[in-house]
């Protein structure tokens, strides 16, 4: 069943973000990065809470992936917005 939801999440996921404007990708990636921030917070959780060493390894590996992912998508956020600006080292916004 969970299979399902995950595969049914994954193509709902992709076919709303193919209807999303280019115009509007950056503001969807900065929520996107929030939303990847609770992932953070929830593995942190799971660290506190685990109570043998194998899953407190699980949780740690968990923390270092959300962090790559939160990380990397900031990355690309500034890349993108780095496009809007005019020119390099005129006026600063």
């Amino acid at each position: 069943m969970l299979v399902l939801v995950f595969i049914l999440s994954g193509l709902i996921g992709y076919w709303v973000i193919t209807k999303v404007p280019s115009l509007l990708h950056t503001p969807l990636m900065s929520g996107t990065n929030a939303i990847s921030g609770v992932t953070v917070l929830g593995a942190l959780i799971a660290v506190a809470v685990a109570a043998t060493t194998s899953s407190k390894s699980l949780a740690m590996v968990a923390i270092v992936l959300a962090m790559v992912n939160v990380v990397g998508g900031f990355l690309v956020t500034d890349r993108m917005l780095a496009m809007f600006k005019k020119g390099k080292g005129k006026g600063k916004e």
